[in-house]
């Protein structure tokens, strides 16, 4: 049904039709007044909101789209890390789809690109919660204390006594949270606690402590015991580890460093190697760049020697001795480098016949405008960002790659995060 949009002034209510989705994933109605934001809310529907600048709260939805489903958890609205949990699965995995299509598209880039492939599996395995607290909650118990996650836009946190994406293996983790925290406040700041599921126990990695007593330390070693935390570490540094934090990659097990970075799903992981082995095929040196602790480097030394290069030296150094005493794998070399500063040189590179990348958000630019003036045969591009992958694709390009295929993975499920890998060929 269509209506005319009216005057929409800052900080009143009004009803709206919602047009489109925005790259973030926020409803858009376009009004007289210009283009507000509504998040949660998906097109077509009509929608009362309360306006804030260019964005809109969503009080209402008066006519609904039918597409929208019932979410799954009760914390959706106040919560911000679910986006989609109202919007059925076929028109959802369409849009963030179009997500990669569309930054191909806009970077001039004319590429196929696969339909998604589902990367979720169990659930997220990597979490960080947030507390704050602003008394003795020793004394006065835990009710002073918010454990959670932030909230839509704000950085009001949002406590939560259960999260529906999460692995089964992160079970235990919110209480453990609560118990560190309580030892902590009262909290001058929130604190991050951020949870890793091994097959050694949870891994916690507690942030913005400051400086602990030595009465606190011993606290939260006690903690840790009674919560049967694999390890517990502030800011990097050891409190206690009953078990060494491992995880296996192919054939190799990883003990990692505290607080290091680890795809957010087991099956995410599994999806995003199974590309990446299936495009390096039969190269015999491989190249794994910004390779973290072998995700890609351990799985392809099963078939072609590897250099990893990453910039965090401890996340190196757990790659390199995963692979001491390992039989069925080919040499593997690493190097701490920061590539954003000192990418691999031509030179450099022309030993390898293939090269692997998968940089943070921010993408690979230095490196990609290297690789682009290389004699590399195939070069692997894994990203979680399409604008930036479309810049580094495009400089690629522009140097004599020509983009194969990209294939997007949903590891981030409800999110408006996707994976993708792309295949460059000269």
């Amino acid at each position: 049904m269509s209506f005319p949009q009216r005057s929409c002034p800052p900080g009143g209510t009004v009803t709206v039709r919602i047009a489109r989705l925005g790259h973030r994933g926020d409803g858009i109605a376009e009004t007289p007044d210009g283009p507000v934001f509504v998040p949660l809310a998906l097109p077509g529907e009509e929608v009362e909101i309360e306006r804030e600048g260019d964005r809109g709260r969503l009080l209402r939805v008066v006519v609904p789209s039918a597409e929208r489903v019932e979410p799954e958890c009760r914390h959706v609205g106040a919560c911000g890390g679910c986006a989609f949990q109202h919007w059925s699965a076929a028109p959802y995995r369409a849009w963030k789809r179009g997500l990669v299509v569309d930054a191909l598209a806009r970077a001039g880039i004319a590429a196929p690109v696969g339909e998604l492939v589902p990367g979720h599996g169990e659930g997220r395995r990597r979490v960080t919660f947030h507390a704050r607290g602003t008394g003795g909650a020793a004394k006065a118990g835990r009710d002073l204390l918010t454990v959670g996650f932030a909230g839509r836009r704000s950085h009001a946190i949002v406590p939560i006594d259960a999260c529906p994406i999460l692995a089964p293996a992160l079970k235990g983790a919110l209480p453990a949270a609560w118990a560190v925290a309580g030892v902590l406040a009262p909290l001058a700041k929130p604190l991050d606690l951020q949870v890793t599921a091994t097959e050694t126990g949870l891994d916690m990695d507690v942030r913005g402590s400051g400086p602990l007593r030595p009465d606190r330390v011993a606290a939260l070693a006690e903690i840790a015991e009674q919560h049967r935390l694999a390890r517990l570490t502030r800011h990097g540094e050891l409190i206690l580890q009953r078990e060494p934090p491992v995880v296996t990659m192919g054939r190799a097990k990883v003990v990692l460093p505290a607080g290091s970075f680890l795809q957010a799903t087991l099956e995410g992981e599994r999806v995003l190697a199974e590309l990446v082995i299936a495009a390096v095929g039969a190269a015999g040196r491989v190249a794994d760049l910004f390779s973290g602790v072998g995700t890609f480097a351990l799985r392809l030394a099963e078939r072609a020697r590897v250099t990893a290069v990453e910039g965090n030296e401890a996340a190196i150094e757990a790659l390199v001795r995963a692979t001491r005493g390992m039989s069925g794998l080919k040499p593997v070399t690493g190097e701490a480098r920061d590539l954003f500063r000192r990418p691999l040189l031509p030179m450099e590179l022309k030993a390898f016949g293939a090269v692997v990348f998968d940089p943070p958000r921010q993408g690979a630019e230095a490196q990609a405008r290297q690789l682009a003036t290389s004699k590399v045969p195939l070069v692997v591009g894994v990203s979680c960002d399409p604008v930036t992958f479309a810049r580094d694709a495009a400089l690629l390009i522009e140097g004599g790659y020509r983009l194969e295929e990209v294939t997007p993975v949903d590891q981030f499920l409800y999110s408006a995060h996707v994976e993708m890998v792309g295949v460059f060929r000269r």
